[in-house]
């Protein structure tokens, strides 16, 4: 199996994970709390996040450059990214639950799968770049 194969497994099973920590924090949240909606996405989101930087940085992308400068990048770009994926996220929610009237639940894994593919894409060419990508920038 290839390094890239290996990667992309990896990133599947941390994501999956990750997905898992989002999901049943904000079942707690909303189902055993009866926190709304929007603040358990935002709680979940948080968690989750920490999660996936951590299980990415690494065991998905093997980064373990420890010097400040790239910890401090990585952590700006993760969170960055994030950010962005946190807006999808949440909009998803609003959308499928506040105007289409779909269970909460369903448009959670709905906005996951698409926050998945979305957060991938940043994280293996913006984030986690490997040793050849940043002597080349």
């Amino acid at each position: 199996m290839n390094s890239r194969t290996k990667e992309m497994i990896s990133y599947l099973v941390f994501g999956v994970l990750t997905t898992v920590v989002n999901i049943a924090l904000y079942i707690l949240l909303t189902k055993g709390f009866s926190i709304d909606y929007r603040w358990a996405t935002t709680v979940a989101w948080i968690v989750s996040v920490l999660f996936a930087f951590v299980t990415n940085k690494l065991y998905v992308f093997k980064s373990k450059t420890l010097t400040t400068s790239i910890m401090f990048r990585e952590l700006l770009s993760f969170f960055f990214f994030r950010g962005l994926s946190y807006v999808l996220d949440l909009a998803i929610m609003i959308i499928c639950v506040s105007w289409l009237s779909i269970d909460d639940i369903v448009a959670k894994i709905l906005a996951n799968i698409v926050v998945i593919l979305v957060n991938y894409i940043a994280s293996k060419y913006f984030i986690f770049k490997n040793k050849e990508e940043r002597a080349v920038e």
